[in-house]
């Protein structure tokens, strides 16, 4: 082993150059090598340019056609293609198909993939040495690998990446392509690959020095001077690829280092060391030094093994050989996207690293699990988490996702069936690891109560303890698919034949393995199968992925069935206990592995993924006793496949199963929100689908089977009360089903518009409610996240029921009983009353007078429903349903205002109701003559009335305006008014209801309301700023226009009412600038011309009353009065003086009051100080 490891003497490389020991290929099976240039889709790709290195005579062909479609036809690069000269057609012949080509070679591109250069050392002087094949420094002497097999991970993204960058002409300069074509590289060698490219688009060109390493068909080491800091290969690795790839015969060829130095004599040898040392004289010049002392030593390590290594050479047998990987590179761009939180389009590019390990995985590369290793531990080492953790937060939506998907990736990786024991084992080993870890996410995101593990059957005890359960994480899956194999050998025969059937075979058991076809089916988890079929797409089988589907599918539609029977031969005994249990606590829409969601995109996308595996045959186990390699190739997966039946009508039935399914509603927000997303997907998907005769069938029959599968179907005759509803997944359902089965997709639309969780509140022992709780867990409630988006699709489907009733009273009347049994949200009803109401008055046609009372019904509903909660668009709705009945008729208008009380609000009644009926545009809307126009306002007048007496607070004064024009009735309204005075109004509202009868002429009546409300009144000493001091000036000049009587008694309650001070001046001032009644020409007859004299009643009362208050407020300033109030504080005794002066005695009141201050507040120097300079 260590001679092969080492090369470059005569003792290790002098077979290499032994023409009598070289092995030479027969003449008619020598080896040479292509690259094929694959096509866009709609080119040909068998006649696509074959560029065969070492034919001298198609290279120039190829090279031309290269040229003038590089840019639009480069798609893949795919190779080596391994092609003797005499198979290919040039010229005006069509070129070989390349897939019976790879059929020819199969042995000799094995052995090419397979065996590593030092096990070829006798091949290097064959014909490709001849016309300048490609030798890499790695495998100069083996022509198996003289061609740069370009990975679709490298060379093709890297290409198409730089294709997309184009400059504002529409060329790309730095493309890759373009840098080889303009002839920028230059000084190319050939021991690995090397040379200097320059890139144009640069000021200054920027010069780079590339090498390119390579074993086995593989590029293992890549490096370039142009510091690209990327996970893909800067585009001058490409270019000096692309430049071998096109101009081989441009290309010098080296020997290995090895053997050149063999050929050297001692002078030789001893000037090539020392150029090199004078050449790179900082770098090599101390490994030289130390090389010497350890070669001069007699005992040094170097001199105890023969020969030195040769790294342009090529590998050893037993390296392990794999794609160039820059592993820092990676884990450096994960960890910036991670840091990025979200921003900048981070999550796009983490989606992209995630589609690249996909594709990696599809193509088999073996970089694959390496880079979603390093994807992870990036992840796992995000800091956000602890933080999350800590904090008791969620993690983002989106951040979620990509957590999802890279716990699905992993379980594609483990479910290889190409996997070695010990691989599965380290990857087992990694992921507890993650696992163990706290900040590892949990599966359903939710940091709640757990599901326990349903990968294979509910729990044993339904009591068992949640907190003592494991929590699963996004990890726990691939750990658990970790124990999975492909060793069953009905799963061999299933994915490795087409012709795997039993005709003979009699369908009489729970678990047979063939339906009553004879066609094999697939016992499993459905979601674990699922899974399988995942693993096989992205592992580059889907030939063997759409078997195993088909079989999964058929078991679906077999245990349907069998569902079905079960059903109906128990039906009366479950439709009598009138509850039923959950069927399936894990519902396949929404779960992790999106099981649905795999078998709809394997079978939809059968046709292209069968053509593009149909070169490839996974061979887990010997299969051959079932039918042969080449029989497998030949046969269509169509022989599964009914009569009629088709991919796409497949992959439809297996959507509308899984979308029907009876499942259980997650605990914890993240898993709720993924279920709908997950079935809007579904539907989306669904919705491309152009239906014809035969989809139709399915649907019909799917939508039969929903209807009468009891407890499998979630629109069974009776649902848990926990199941998910069907909302969404109905209108779907009734809009496809509408144009051809009117009835059946109302039968659909109306069975789904329930909604149990709302409707019952059992406890868990009453078994006589209809949706008795029958849970897994007992006294499991869990919160209903994302109920307002199922209301939002529950109202949407009653919604679009309504649209396509229009015009059929037997059906609108049978969608209306539904919302008003169903639906609960009277903000969705009042939605559905106004989308009615939008239909049934379009302007191109007359209104649908039976929609417009299915809207009135349902705005009616709505008021029933908020009358006696609070509801911020309670206005608005009582005047949508005031609007709506007026489009209705007079006579709809007179029902609402005779059944007000079980409506409205006696202020609604009266302020939007009455007001509104009785305006103009009313009047004028429904066109009535004055017999109805006095009926009608016969009615809001007796409806103001009522509601004044039930709320004579709210209502009274809306009343009085609205009784205005009888007198009858306004008199009814002002006797309301005083007997709830005593009782219950405000003085606020009495004194509104006072202004507006002095407004409407009758001052009497206010002069008496007012001193209703003033017995209600009390202000104190310091509120001089009260709302209430208007109307009690208001009220004084309205008595004292009325007369000395009016004032006389109002005067009394003044005083009574006011204790502020200066209020009580204010109206003392007011009362002795004008004689009373004067203003009141009705009264001026009654007085007599003079002033009223301040010393006899009723004003003597009011202005001791007014001196009174200015001597308790000022003590009760100055209990607690601060230095900087002092000067505000002489300000008011200056007041209170000039109302002092107004008795006769005043000044001798004012001294002494004075004296009195400058006694008692002696300790307030600086104020007492201040009062003397001011009053003496």
């Amino acid at each position: 082993m260590e001679r092969q490891r080492y090369g470059g003497s005569p003792f290790t490389r002098a077979s290499r150059l032994n023409p009598a020991k070289r092995i030479e290929f027969p003449s008619n099976s020598k080896t040479f090598f292509s690259v094929r240039f694959s096509r866009p889709p709609s080119v040909n790709t068998e006649s696509a340019p074959v560029l065969a290195l070492g034919l001298p005579q198609v290279v120039p062909l190829a090279q031309d056609r290269l040229r003038e479609s590089w840019l639009n036809s480069v798609q893949t690069l795919s190779g080596p293609e391994l092609i003797p000269p005499d198979r290919l057609h040039v010229g005006s012949k069509p070129l070989l198909s390349m897939g019976r080509i790879k059929e020819v070679f199969f042995c000799q591109r094995r052995l090419s993939r397979s065996v590593p250069a030092a096990t070829h050392d006798t091949l290097g002087q064959g014909p490709l040495y001849k016309h300048g094949a490609v030798h890499m420094q790695t495998n100069t002497h083996r022509p198996s690998k003289t061609f740069l097999r370009p990975h679709p991970n490298r060379l093709r993204l890297c290409v198409s990446r730089y294709d997309a960058d184009v400059t504002a002409d529409g060329s790309p300069p730095s493309a890759p392509h373009m840098l080889s074509e303009r002839r920028p590289v230059l000084d190319v060698r050939r021991f690995h690959l090397s040379g200097t490219v320059t890139d144009p688009a640069t000021s200054p060109e920027l010069v780079c020095s590339v090498s390119v390493s390579f074993d086995r068909c593989k590029i293992t080491a890549v490096t370039c001077t142009c510091g690209n800091k990327d996970i893909f290969y800067c585009a001058h690795v490409v270019a000096l690829s692309l430049y071998r790839v096109r101009k081989p015969e441009q290309v010098k060829l080296h020997l290995p280092i090895s053997e050149t130095l063999f050929q050297m004599s001692r002078d030789q040898l001893q000037k090539f060391v020392q150029y090199l040392i004078s050449v790179h004289h900082t770098e090599v010049l101390p490994t030289a030094q130390k090389l010497a002392d350890e070669i001069l030593s007699q005992n040094s390590e170097i001199n105890q093994v023969h020969g030195a290594p040769d790294p342009t050479a090529g590998a050893s047998v037993d390296d392990e050989n794999c794609w160039h990987l820059d592993e820092e590179q990676v884990q450096e761009q994960v960890k910036l996207f991670l840091s990025q939180g979200g921003y900048h389009g981070s999550g796009k590019q983490l989606n992209l690293l995630f589609s690249k390990v996909r594709e990696m995985l599809k193509m088999r590369d073996s970089n694959g699990a390496r880079m979603l290793t390093l994807i992870t531990e990036q992840f796992m080492a995000d800091p956000r988490l602890a933080l999350w953790r800590q904090q008791g937060t969620t993690m983002t939506d989106k951040y979620r996702q990509l957590w999802d998907e890279l716990g699905a990736l992993w379980m594609c990786i483990v479910l290889n069936p190409h996997c070695k024991p010990e691989q599965k084992s380290s990857w087992l080993r990694q992921l507890r690891r993650w696992n163990s870890v706290d900040v590892c996410p949990w599966e359903d995101g939710n940091h709640g109560n757990e599901l326990p593990n349903l990968t294979h059957s509910l729990p044993q005890g339904a009591h068992g303890n949640q907190e003592m359960r494991p929590h699963r994480t996004v990890f726990t899956r691939a750990i658990e698919a970790c124990d999975l194999h492909w060793q069953d050998r009905h799963l061999q025969h299933i994915i490795a034949s087409d012709l795997y059937a039993n005709y003979c075979y009699h369908d009489n058991q729970e678990g047979s393995l063939f339906d009553a076809r004879g066609w094999p089916l697939w016992h499993e988890h459905v979601p674990t199968a699922c899974a399988r079929v995942d693993a096989l797409r992205s592992h580059g089988y889907p030939r063997e992925a759409l078997r195993l589907a088909i079989a999964v599918v058929n078991t679906l539609r077999r245990q349907q069935q069998r569902q079905l029977e079960h059903f109906r031969r128990h039906k009366k005994e479950v439709l009598h206990k009138g509850h039923t249990s959950i069927t399936n606590m894990e519902g396949w829409v929404g779960h992790p592995l999106d099981p649905i969601g795999t078998l709809f995109s394997t079978l939809t996308e059968s046709g292209r993924a069968g053509e593009e595996g149909s070169n490839t045959c996974l061979d887990l186990s010997d299969c051959s006793s079932v039918v042969s390699r080449a029989e497998l190739q030949r046969m269509p997966v169509q022989r599964l496949l009914g009569d009629g039946e088709s991919y796409l009508a497949l992959a439809v039935e297996t959507a509308l199963i899984g979308l029907g399914q009876q499942r259980v509603m997650p605990d914890g927000l993240y898993a709720q929100e993924k279920v709908c997303r997950n079935e809007e997907q579904l539907l989306a998907k669904l919705q491309e689908v152009e239906l014809d005769d035969s989809l139709v069938k399915i649907f019909r029959k799917q939508a039969v089977f929903l209807l009468e599968a009891g407890p499998y179907s979630g629109l069974g005759e009776i649902v848990h009360r926990e199941s998910v509803p069907m909302h969404t997944f109905a209108r779907y359902l009734f809009t496809s089903l509408l144009p051809h089965d009117a009835e059946l997709a109302y039968k659909i639309a109306l069975r789904a518009m329930r909604l149990p969780v709302l409707e019952s509140t059992a406890s868990t022992g009453d078994l006589s409610r209809p949706h008795h709780i029958v849970s897994v867990v007992p006294n499991r409630y869990p919160r209903w996240f994302t109920l307002s988006h199922i209301e939002s699709q529950q109202c949407e489907l009653a919604s679009t029921m309504l649209t396509a009733a229009k015009g059929d009273s037997r059906r609108l009347e049978t969608v209306l009983e539904s919302i008003q049994k169903n639906i609960h949200s009277s903000s969705h009803i009042f939605k559905l009353a106004q989308d009615a109401f939008k239909i049934a008055t379009l302007m191109d046609s007359l209104p649908d007078i039976t929609l417009l009372k299915v809207s009135l019904e349902l705005g009616l509903q709505v008021m029933r429903i908020t009358l006696s909660t609070l509801n911020w668009r309670r206005r608005e709705m009582v005047r949508w349903l005031v609007t709506c009945a007026t489009e209705v008729g007079v006579y709809a208008l007179d029902s609402i205002m005779q059944s007000w009380f079980t409506l409205f609000t006696p202020t609604e009644a009266t302020s939007i109701v009455a007001t509104t009926v009785m305006s103009n545009s009313t009047i004028v809307r429904l066109h009535l003559d004055c017999h109805q126009q006095e009926n009608l306002a016969s009615s809001a007048r007796t409806l103001a009335l009522q509601c004044a007496m039930k709320d004579p607070q709210n209502c009274a004064l809306s009343a009085l305006t609205l009784c205005e024009k009888d007198h009858i009735a306004f008199e009814t309204a002002y006797q309301i008014v005083l007997d709830a005075a005593a009782t219950g109004m405000s003085y606020t509202q009495l004194f509104t209801i006072a202004r507006y009868m002095e407004h409407r002429g009758y001052p009497m009546r206010a002069y008496k309301l007012a001193t209703l409300a003033m017995a209600h009144l009390n202000l104190s000493y310091n509120q001089d700023t009260h709302p209430a001091i208007n109307d009690v000036l208001w009220a004084c000049a309205l008595s004292h226009s009325l007369g000395k009587n009016e004032l006389a008694a109002v005067i009394p309650l003044v005083v009574k009412s006011v204790k502020c001070a200066t209020v009580l001046s204010d109206i003392l001032r007011r009362c002795t600038l004008t004689t009373p009644g004067m203003v009141s020409a009705l009264h001026s007859r009654r007085n007599s011309g003079k002033l009223m004299s301040l010393d006899k009643a009723p004003l003597r009362q009011l202005l001791d009353a007014t001196i009174g208050a200015y001597i308790n407020t000022t003590h009760s300033r100055l209990t607690h009065i601060s230095p900087r109030h002092y000067s505000e504080f002489i300000e008011f005794l200056g007041k209170a003086r000039e109302t002092f002066m107004m008795a006769h005695d005043g000044h001798i009141q004012f001294t002494q009051f004075i004296d009195n201050l400058k006694q008692i507040y002696k300790g307030k120097k600086k104020l007492m100080m201040l009062v003397r300079e001011r009053f003496g």
